[in-house]
């Protein structure tokens, strides 16, 4: 099985961002409202005042306001699915497996479209509230493991050093950089 990180890594830039923005343009009233609380929290995150779990839920404060979250969705893929690279597209299996800080809510429409496998934040679709913790970091390889204690990675793909501990239990792992691959540095 091949892994993969999701955003700036197989959807370029990052999906959250792009979902915000879309709902911003389409659902101002929804949006604005919480825009200054949610720029606060962001300057706070910058500061290390935050995490980003508080940062995620403030940005995603919004979806109460929504009135129809799963045709907002699906709008939002039918406008940006063409930002999946094509490398990914050409080598996708259906046995790959997204592991993402994105909201489960958000990425599951167009895992089940891509016919691929999902791990992400879990995330309260009406309130924006993060159940658990945040699939980032370690997190990740805790959820990959806890699918089954002797899964294994064949190659890792992702934008980010943060992703490092999945690199580490991948066999091969690459650096992700605007839909151009490169090896992970200090993995052979």
């Amino acid at each position: 099985m091949n892994t993969y990180d999701f955003d700036k890594t197989i959807f370029y830039p990052d999906s959250s961002a792009c979902f915000m923005r879309f709902c911003l343009l389409r659902h101002p009233g929804a949006v604005l409202p919480t825009l200054p609380k949610t720029l606060w929290m962001a300057l706070r995150y910058a500061r290390g005042r935050v995490d980003a779990r508080a940062v995620k839920q403030q940005v995603f404060s919004f979806l109460p306001r929504l009135r129809d979250l799963d045709r907002t969705v699906a709008a939002f893929w039918e406008k940006n699915e063409h930002r999946i690279g094509a490398w990914y597209l050409a080598q996708k299996q259906s046995t790959d497996l997204i592991l993402s800080a994105s909201p489960r809510f958000l990425l599951e429409p167009i895992c089940e479209k891509l016919g691929v496998n999902l791990i992400a934040t879990e995330m309260d679709r009406f309130t924006g509230e993060i159940r658990g913790l945040n699939c980032h970091d370690r997190e990740k390889v805790r959820r990959f493991y806890a699918l089954d204690p002797h899964v294994k990675t064949e190659a890792f793909y992702s934008d980010s050093l943060t992703d490092s501990p999945m690199a580490e239990i991948a066999e091969r792992a690459f650096l992700v950089k605007k839909h151009r691959l490169f090896p992970w540095p200090g993995k052979r």
